[in-house]
């Protein structure tokens, strides 16, 4: 019998999964499942008020069920027996943070703050913490903390510490009930396998966490905001471990949700742009790997550590144990062209997409072409 394993991809818009046969490499079937909230940018679902501006927020029931959806439509296309399956590995859009319970529960799962946005995730492209990114970014400036270089000097809106201290500032009644806060990713496996850890890749990139150094330190999270420096030693604590590595298998509920055997192993997650080097068969120093999507993401894996004017980061484990990862990009690079598809473009251009069954970017394509 056959091995396979499954890759869930957890993107800005839907969720996509992957079923490969282990000793050919064969891809034997995909699918995709688009979330049903979508970004929630301009109100909570069910709701009449409408989000601030630079808001992007997510559903995690639409993570689950997106999953279900698309696990069982690879199983039934590619009608592999489902005990064929060994393996599932995970890649999440980054930085992704929900506030939960210590039991895993999603804060705006729970009745009592259903209707408060800040109890949502909050996507990678929420902009709505920059005031706090200014904040952590000033004092760390000036207090010449070591770790901030590694990040070329600025902590985005986008990371872990920002929408945190976003939530503190704004919603502390949130903050006070948000027994954790996590990477969506690390929240899917911890759902999947009932085990809690965190990612080095997101932890890294997003959570300014160093395999050596730890987190910043106590004396500095107070100088941000008094209260705020047991925020790792507790809401964001949990073992630090590379991608890929064994978190756990299917709980008995998830093996039956899922169709799939018990003990079927589930890996460490990694951020979705960092997925895409191994994907292109880069899995050691010395190549530079571009990613074009929603945004553009440059990856290089080194065997040293050093600064790099104007890197976004450089996280050891990053991508793969043992080497260096340094990271810098463009965001924003797909949205932006999509924004022009849609509302730049002739009202007959849109007219003769639809006319040919084509998407926008179809039609501009070909007539590129």
């Amino acid at each position: 019998m056959r091995t396979c394993t499954i890759g869930l991809d957890f993107g800005t818009e839907s969720v996509r999964a992957l079923l490969v046969d282990v000793a050919s490499g064969e891809t034997l079937a995909t699918a995709v499942e688009r979330y049903h909230d979508g970004v929630i940018d301009e109100r909570l679902p069910g709701a009449r008020g409408r989000l601030p501006p630079d808001w992007a927020l997510q559903n995690p029931a639409d993570w689950l069920t997106g999953l279900e959806a698309t696990v069982a439509r690879v199983l039934t296309q590619s009608r592999v027996d489902c005990d064929a399956v060994a393996g599932i590995g995970i890649d999440f859009t980054s930085c992704t943070v929900l506030p939960t319970t210590a039991d895993s529960t999603p804060l705006c799962d729970i009745d009592a703050w259903r209707t408060q946005p800040h109890a949502w995730p909050k996507l990678w492209k929420h902009h709505g913490a920059q005031r706090q990114a200014d904040r952590i970014t000033e004092v760390a400036a000036g207090r010449q903390e070591r770790w901030l270089p590694r990040y070329g000097g600025r902590i985005s809106s986008e990371w872990m510490l920002p929408k945190a201290l976003e939530i503190m500032d704004e919603a502390p009644e949130v903050y006070a009930a948000a027994e954790r806060f996590l990477e969506g990713g690390d929240w899917v496996v911890w759902r999947l396998t009932g085990v809690l850890a965190r990612n080095a890749c997101a932890a890294g990139y997003k959570g300014n966490w160093h395999k050596q150094d730890g987190h910043p330190r106590r004396d500095y999270l107070a100088a941000v905001r008094p209260g705020f420096e047991t925020f790792y030693a507790s809401r964001a604590a949990a073992p630090v471990v590379p991608p890929g590595t064994l978190v756990g298998t299917l709980t008995p509920e998830w093996a039956a949700r899922l169709g799939l055997r018990r003990g079927v192993a589930v890996a460490a997650p990694i951020i979705d742009a960092h997925a895409a080097v191994l994907g292109s068969g880069v899995a050691a120093p010395g190549t530079f790997v571009m990613m074009m999507g929603t945004s553009t993401c440059q990856l290089l894996m080194a065997d040293i550590e050093r600064p790099v004017e104007g890197m976004a980061g450089v996280v050891e484990d990053g991508i793969v144990p043992g080497y260096f990862a340094y990271e810098s990009g463009q965001a924003a690079v797909g949205d932006v062209f999509a924004w022009f598809a849609h509302h730049g473009v002739p009202p007959a251009y849109h007219a003769a997409a639809e006319k040919r069954g084509v998407s926008i970017q179809d039609l501009l394509t070909l007539k590129a072409e």
